[in-house]
């Protein structure tokens, strides 16, 4: 009785806190310009916080920490400056910073539901008990179905179906990049003895905990950006 209890009083704090931070980027988001971009920059100084937190237990030499938090800032900081760029390009469609968010979600929410239904072979036990192949397939596949959606509004409605079925094949790419940051977060908080990256959001964590896949997705297109125009905003 007492555990029914606990999970039904965690799922409404794990409700609220989702609902409350839905709500405050949909106003960055709306607000863009400098609005947006402050948010941004909030978040990214308190995973970069948060990755502090870890490493300085990871590695607690001098040189070991200078290390990991020139790592981290290159990682985080490359993959903000990406998601400003994003939200102060110019398109017909607008809202080109959502694209990366709703992919990201969108695997989040695929690799979960096939994950539970299937379950499976685990990818990396040691690290990441939960996540399965299967799970992975979910995620790909939300992935290119959310693209899928997207590539039917804005300037891209009127492009040939084969295009448009393209560009969700080619989303599947961005669901693998979310796992392996999220696998990546993993081993860093199993290297720290910690479940959690933080407790800043209640019932799930640290920012980090809910950024690790946007991080990497996001620092992968920084890296696509640097080399095809040199990141020119």
């Amino acid at each position: 009785m007492s555990k029914a209890v606990v999970k039904k009083s965690d799922l409404g704090v794990r409700t609220a806190s989702a609902v409350a931070m839905v709500a405050i980027a949909g106003v960055a988001v709306w607000g863009g310009g400098w609005y947006f971009d402050t948010f941004v920059l909030v978040l990214a100084i308190l995973v970069f916080s948060e990755w502090r937190s870890l490493t300085r237990i990871i590695s607690p030499s001098s040189l070991g920490n200078a290390i990991w938090n020139s790592i981290g800032l290159i990682y985080i900081g490359l993959a903000t400056a990406t998601l400003i760029l994003l939200g102060r390009m110019e398109t017909d469609g607008g809202l080109l910073e959502l694209v990366p968010i709703a992919l990201v979600a969108a695997t989040d929410v695929g690799a979960y539901f096939l994950g539970r239904a299937i379950g499976g072979p685990k990818i990396a036990p040691q690290i990441s008990p939960s996540k399965t192949w299967a799970g992975l397939l979910g995620g790909m596949m939300g992935a290119a179905a959310m693209m899928f959606l997207i590539v039917n509004f804005g300037d891209a409605v009127n492009q040939p179906t084969a295009d448009k079925l393209l560009a969700s094949a080619l989303a599947m790419p961005v669901a693998i990049v979310a796992q392996l940051g999220d696998f990546f977060q993993s081993w860093m908080k199993r290297k720290a003895g910690v479940k959690d990256s933080g407790r800043l959001i209640p019932g799930h964590g640290g920012v980090f905990d809910r950024a690790d896949g946007l991080v990497a997705v996001l620092f992968v297109a920084g890296l696509w950006l640097l080399a095809t125009n040199g990141f020119v905003f």
